[in-house]
């Protein structure tokens, strides 16, 4: 049994805070309107390229995957996933989501939760995926949380992908500190988004929650808002030949992740990380405690 005893199976539509119903909100229109469809498919496949290079050769075990946004709105990383692990579970906020996520994959495993408060017993899993799930809180210090909780219910030993919102990137940088509703009326960023870290954060983070970085890049390096823009055009505007050209026109820009500028460049900071054996503390460990106590 995987999920404890205090956080039973059953839907939570009915006990959401704010914040979960926030994200209940943009799940159901997400899943009646479809916005950014072209979009999302090439940032499907810049994150299933990565999986392919740093998900454990063969066969996993049990796999988490920390959110299902993605899966409610295309094929999303669930086929790769599957043939990666023997199990997959899937996590999001919104049961909104969770549902549209497991009617397209009826073998994913859903569960609606707070990746701050998993209900899973610990080392329950032997990998996570978390592709820009926890870059979407107001604090740094929910990130930290979420970090620690992925730690939790990492068995010793398992490996953690992680990407968030890289600023390093002086786009991504100037995007967050401009007020949420500018970006949101630009349509843009049509969902919030939060607190993130460059590098270096990431890695004094991790540290503190147990775990050591092992290989890290930067994903995604194609000029966004230029690239979202001309994606709506396609998708309404072009057939299928057409959008199948578009999306190969935007893979080259992946080059640049070659380039000692790739942390400049690239929309997201990417890390694989080992979780340590209890006991084993990092040297800097102490640094990432402290920088959590910092705010964004």
């Amino acid at each position: 049994m995987l999920l404890t005893e205090q956080d039973p199976k059953h839907d939570l539509a009915q006990n959401l805070s704010e914040e979960a119903r926030y994200w209940e909100d943009v799940g159901r229109h997400w899943s009646r309107e479809r916005p950014q469809g072209l979009w999302r498919r090439h940032s499907d496949a810049v994150n299933l390229a990565l999986l392919r290079r740093w998900l454990p050769p063969g066969r996993t075990g049990r796999l988490l995957k920390t959110d299902l946004f993605d899966e409610a709105s295309t094929d999303g990383l669930f086929p790769l996933l599957e043939r990666r692990s023997r199990e997959v579970w899937g996590m999001d906020v919104s049961p909104q989501v969770v549902r549209a996520a497991r009617a397209r994959h009826p073998r994913l495993q859903g569960v609606v939760a707070d990746v701050r408060r998993l209900p899973f017993r610990a080392g329950s899993f032997d990998a996570v995926v978390s592709n820009s799930t926890l870059d979407h809180f107001e604090r740094r210090e929910d990130l930290a949380a979420s970090l620690g909780e992925l730690g939790r219910v990492l068995r010793d030993g398992g490996d953690l992908i992680l990407t968030l919102d890289n600023l390093a990137n002086p786009v991504i940088a100037l995007r967050n500190a401009l007020p949420f509703f500018l970006l949101q009326r630009s349509g843009l960023v049509p969902y919030y988004v939060g607190a993130s870290c460059a590098l270096g954060g990431l890695r004094r983070l991790l540290a503190g929650a147990g775990f050591e970085v092992v290989e890290a890049d930067a994903v995604l390096h194609c000029p966004r808002v230029l690239a979202v823009f001309l994606a709506r055009l396609v998708e309404r505007r072009g057939g299928a030949p057409s959008q199948r050209r578009f999306l190969r026109s935007l893979m080259p820009w992946e080059g640049l992740g070659k380039l000692p500028t790739r942390f400049v460049t690239g929309h997201f900071v990417a890390v694989k990380a080992v979780k340590r054996p209890a006991g084993r503390v990092s040297t800097t460990a102490k640094e990432g405690e402290a920088f959590c106590g910092k705010s964004r």
